[in-house]
């Protein structure tokens, strides 16, 4: 009897009867790949684990919540929104060599209590080599165990033997089950493998991180759907160039998907940054063009970081808009903003926009920064190094009031910032702050004036 197979999106998932050229659900090109299509009525590996759950009364379940397991490192547990769940699957993904396992190697032993035990699944080192790292990075604890398989089944059965506090599987694109014939890393395995680990982490209580391979756009490579399957969705983000990292939770089922993770990467491996804003602005120079410190929020905590902007003439018919830690759309709309509204002629220079430190920041707080930054430049004129900039610029070169306006002034004065331009409408809602100047504008004009005079 010939198997049953079917075609599917690997971008997407979306599932047809016969190849497609472009997917309907994603857009994709050339995505669609054949593959067998597992026969109904299996019955999950993971299911001889654990008992057959019952319907229960919500006032009869217990609450597990708030029994956060902690990692003992500060940062990591900040963006899982205060320790590991019970029972959670979180999957971590990031550029080769970024540091995952490196933070889940340091990771692993912490969550193991007296005489508990934690597993690490390696579907692509040899135990060997796992230790060999681990050497590297002074983890010696004999709570940790490595298991060096990629069959699902095999792994379960060891699960089931030493009956870990924790696991790490890595990667998900490397491990297969029996339930399904199609090759590993495929659209299938991976989300029958995805889903059995989460039936096995909430009715075991057992926490499961799993490492995820990326496309080279940056994305989680198998279908969207694995991403909705697991709790907690993190991701590695930062230069090879540079020393540190940042851990940036897109999806948290247990906790606010704002906070960020700041780590330094060292020989011994990562360690956490209590005060990122003095990290950032380290190497800042005092009198530089196209240079202005902004602020911004992630979760609860303020950041400090530098925005620096080149404006140069341009030798194309065409200029070049480039931008670095920031969103290019939003750059080439302030400097339309700034050519109508201010009279700035840039349409003959060529501009560049770079968050230093491969920060990335995604909100409207740094408008006024990014128009300082790059009229800065184009006038030559330095903005004075103790003062920080703050506002969303509207369409009509209005400057708007922003969030948190206090806490980011606070931590701008714990800084050694001495003034602050912000909109006037946050101005008019703050208390006198030791220590710094509170200049309140409302356009973008009266800013630059205040900014370069």
């Amino acid at each position: 009897m010939r198997a049953k197979t079917s075609f599917f999106c690997q971008s997407c998932g979306h599932q047809a009867p016969r190849w497609l050229g472009r997917c309907p659900d994603c857009s994709n090109w050339n995505s669609f790949r054949e593959e067998r299509v597992a026969p109904a009525g299996k019955r999950s590996p993971a299911a001889s684990l654990t008992a057959v759950s019952k319907a229960t009364s919500i006032d009869t379940i217990e609450v597990v919540g708030d029994n956060r397991l902690r990692t003992e490192i500060g940062e990591f547990d900040r963006v899982l929104g205060g320790g590991v769940v019970p029972g959670s699957v979180i999957l971590i993904g990031g550029d080769p060599g970024i540091g995952k396992t490196t933070l889940l190697l340091q990771t692993l032993p912490r969550l193991a209590s007296d005489g508990e035990k934690v597993l690490y699944v390696s579907g692509e080192e040899s135990p060997s080599q796992i230790k060999m790292r681990g050497q590297r990075l002074g983890v010696h604890d004999p709570s940790l165990y490595v298991l060096a398989e990629t069959s699902l089944e095999e792994i379960l059965k060891a699960v089931q033997e030493i009956q870990p506090a924790a696991m790490v599987v890595d990667s998900i694109q490397t491990v297969s089950t029996d339930q399904i014939t199609s090759a590993p890393g495929s659209i299938s395995q991976v989300q029958e493998v995805a889903g059995q680990l989460m039936w096995f982490a909430k009715r075991s209580g057992v926490p499961v991180f799993i490492i995820g391979h990326v496309t080279k756009e940056g994305a989680i490579a198998g279908p969207r759907l694995l991403e909705h399957i697991v709790d907690t969705v993190l991701y590695f983000e930062g230069d090879k160039g540079h020393t540190y990292r940042i851990l940036r939770a897109v999806k948290n089922r247990f906790g606010s998907t704002n906070e960020i993770g700041v780590f330094e990467m060292k020989d011994v491996g990562l360690e956490e940054v209590g005060n990122p804003s003095e990290l950032f602005l380290a190497e800042r120079p005092e009198q530089s063009t196209g240079s202005v410190v902004v602020s911004s929020l992630e979760g609860s905590r303020p950041i400090l970081v530098e925005l620096q902007a080149l404006v140069t003439a341009t030798g194309y018919s065409m200029p070049k808009r480039m931008a670095n830690g920031v969103e290019l759309n939003r750059v080439a709309l302030l400097l339309a903003v700034m050519e109508k509204r201010f009279g700035l002629h840039l349409s003959g220079q060529d501009v560049y926009v770079n968050v230093v430190g491969g920060m990335t920041i995604d909100e409207p707080a740094i408008d006024l920064g990014i128009v300082a930054a790059v009229t800065s430049s184009l006038r030559e004129k330095p903005i004075d190094h103790r003062t920080v900039v703050l506002g969303e610029v509207g369409l009509g070169g209005e400057v708007r009031a922003i969030s948190q306006a206090e806490l980011r002034i606070r931590e701008a004065a714990k800084m050694g910032f001495q003034r602050c331009v912000l909109p006037e409408r946050n101005l008019l809602k703050l208390e006198p702050i030791a220590g710094m100047e509170l200049l309140g504008v409302r356009e973008v004009g009266e800013a630059l004036d205040a900014l370069l005079p």
